[in-house]
């Protein structure tokens, strides 16, 4: 009998920026959930990749001094590496500049455009292209209500779909599969999104040239999204021919999109209505996951507050991380990451929790039985006790599994450490170092030891597509052949239960698998190694010298003195600071400039706190005509460098104390 089939991605990740802890994330969630559906009995294929089309992209390998196409690889290969260096496995990687995808594209545009839901017009209006997203609902001033930054007018000639035709439609489909978008919070905010009434979409650029060919349109390539979306069908064959597109007949529709809160918009409205007006089949499931926070501000590639993952997994491995980010964010609710709470957990419950289990065990089956897993003694049981042990077994297959079913990673693993907590206390009550100088309780030293190296297998069984290279290593100190991920989750012959330990067993050589670290010292090493990352990838970032006009491309962007002089910039006191409301990335700020004190919004709340700001004295262009962002006035803008491919704003200082109000010339 064939096996159920499981088809999940991730986001095709957008090469504008290198990967960062929130695309490990959602990685390590993808790797995990295949993991464990193996271990259910389905035959699974995960599929992610990388987005590299769009204005933003052409912008960023400008900057850097390349073409799109030399930038786009140079990310697309650091994904493979870090996913490579962390042991993430993927079955399909698909880049979007791949002929295959061109091809899946094209093929859906020509079925939608069959279908009669494509008309060509003219886009008048706003474009955001640090979001690549179309802005209908522009501040008074014109800026993006998503980031706050300026966006651009556009005015082009564009094919459009027909977004408003399918408003019931989508509609009717919530309704119908409440399971399609998840958690309810996002299915709600899609649902009121779309009854708010739906807009027909641009779908083609006219003034970009680094896309995807529109067929038969000279000069227009594919809107962003309607490229990045299909890559989920085009990755398993979409558009190909023979074998290539047996496997989409036998993989499509997709059991699971996992997605980052941010685009649940453009997964959960535009990518089922394309589907719809092509007349495939939708995916079966939405997950928009919630965000990463540091010290309070969204962590994310549109943010310069970046933690990357390559120093944690230097200094704790990739296990331990994988281990954090599941069980301290409720999956689909936003997180609070912190050095200090990732280096806790660690301590607490690795080292001292299963760590220390494992260790203890072990050690004592080695000590008191020549390292041969003794046969446990019925006559011997301790009701009080040993009733605990099997009924903490049991309960944690059971709630763990139901968990995990349903995408719970956080509480399945309390469900687990409740397990690893009742073993310890059972060792600590039962005292097996004391029953070993008793030889008349040898047998009830065996039963006892037995009892917590079956809770140990079982434990280490669960947490494999977890903590995948971390349990093998426990598993073979255990004795015990193979791997914990070929221990089946369902009804089949392998199926975890308590009770197949067999006595006997020589167990492996003992080692500490997670080693208890200073705290202090672990941080500051994370955080040194963080720093020489982030060097690293600025100096990565900067622009290079290209063959063949380099010279006259850096002449035509000079401009004059007496443009220069045109700017007058003023050194400025931050006499307050507050966040504007309902803005995550702005900030209101009162500068004293010298001869009066301006009212300056800036986008730099997710950089700097407004504590951090009282007192700073920093460089404002103060001859700039007012605007107003989210309602409230700026007069006047704040200098900051953009470092790093994430554009992190970094406000410009001064090392020397100046007067309040001098001119800088």
């Amino acid at each position: 009998m064939p096996k159920p089939k499981f088809y999940l991605t991730t986001p095709i990740y957008y090469v504008n920026a290198r990967p960062h802890i929130g695309h490990t994330y959602t990685t390590i969630v993808a790797d995990t959930i295949a993991r464990y559906k193996r271990m259910r009995g389905f035959e699974v294929v995960l599929l992610t990749g990388t987005d590299e089309h769009g204005q933003k992209v052409e912008q960023s390998a400008r900057a850097a001094g390349k073409g799109p196409q030399e930038f786009a690889d140079e990310v697309a290969a650091d994904y493979r590496q870090l996913w490579q260096t962390l042991g993430l496995d993927y079955d399909r990687f698909l880049r979007t500049t791949e002929p295959r995808h061109a091809k899946a594209v094209q093929t859906i545009f020509q079925a939608v455009e069959k279908a009669g839901y494509i008309h060509k017009g003219k886009y008048e209006g706003q474009y955001c292209v640090f979001d690549e997203l179309y802005v209908t609902d522009a501040t008074p001033e014109g800026n993006c209500p998503e980031c706050g930054r300026p966006t651009q007018r556009v005015e082009e000639e564009n094919y459009f779909f027909q977004l408003s035709v399918f408003q019931d439609k989508l509609l009717a489909h919530y309704e119908k599969h409440p399971e399609f978008i998840r958690p309810e919070s996002r299915r709600n905010e899609v649902m009121s999104f779309v009854r708010g009434g739906l807009r027909d979409l641009s779908i083609s650029r006219s003034r970009l040239r680094w896309g995807i060919p529109l067929p038969g349109r000279e000069g227009h390539v594919f809107y962003v999204w309607f490229d990045a979306l299909t890559s989920y069908m085009s990755g398993i064959g979409y558009g190909a021919e023979g074998a290539a597109a047996e496997e989409y007949r036998r993989l499509w529709p997709a059991d699971l999109h996992l997605v980052g809160k941010e685009i649940v918009r453009f997964h959960a409205v535009y990518w089922p209505a394309f589907l719809m007006a092509a007349g495939l089949p939708l995916p079966k499931m939405i997950f928009a996951h919630g965000w990463w926070v540091f010290e309070q501000q969204k962590m994310s590639k549109s943010r310069g507050n970046i933690v990357r993952p390559q120093p944690i997994h230097q200094v704790l491995g990739t296990d331990a991380l994988r281990y954090f980010l599941l069980r301290e964010m409720v999956f689909g609710q936003d997180s609070n990451f912190s050095y200090d709470a990732l280096l806790t957990r660690y301590n607490s419950d690795l080292a001292n929790d299963y760590g220390n289990l494992a260790s203890r065990t072990l050690t004592m089956i080695e000590r008191y039985f020549n390292g041969v897993i003794p046969a446990p003694d019925a006559s011997t049981d301790d009701l009080e006790h040993d009733k605990d042990i099997w009924i903490a077994a049991n309960g944690a297959i059971d709630h763990f599994t139901r968990c995990f079913d349903n995408y719970m990673f956080s509480r399945g693993l309390d469900f687990v450490w409740h397990l690893i907590n009742t073993v310890n206390r059972y060792l600590v009550v039962t005292h097996p170092w004391k029953l070993a100088k008793d030889e008349s309780k040898r047998a009830r030293l065996a039963t006892v030891l037995w009892n917590a190296a079956e809770s140990l297998r079982i434990v280490t069984a669960l947490l494999s597509p977890v903590m995948p290279a971390a349990t093998d290593r426990i598993w073979r100190q255990l004795g015990l052949a193979g791997s914990p991920k070929s221990v089946r989750l369902d009804d089949s012959r392998n199926k975890l239960d308590w009770g197949q330990l067999a006595p006997s067993t020589r167990i492996g050589k003992i080692e500490p698998v997670f080693p208890r670290l200073d705290k202090n010292q672990a941080i500051k090493k994370i955080q040194q190694l963080e720093a020489e990352e982030f060097a690293a990838q600025t100096a990565a970032a900067q622009p290079t010298a290209r063959k063949g006009g380099s010279v006259a491309e850096v002449e035509q962007t000079r401009i004059s003195i007496e443009d220069f002089a045109k700017v007058e910039m003023r050194v400025g006191e931050v006499k307050s600071a507050e966040r504007v409301a309902g803005a995550n990335k702005l900030l209101k700020l009162l500068v004293d400039i010298g001869s009066e004190t301006r009212q300056i919004v800036a986008g730099i709340a997710e950089t700097y706190s407004p504590e951090q700001l009282l007192g700073k004295k920093i460089v404002v262009v103060v001859n700039l005509q007012p605007r107003k962002l989210r309602g409230v006035e700026s007069n006047g803008m704040l200098v900051a460098a953009s470092v790093g491919a994430e554009g992190r704003p970094v406000l410009a200082t001064f090392a020397e104390d100046v007067e309040v109000g001098a001119r800088l010339k």
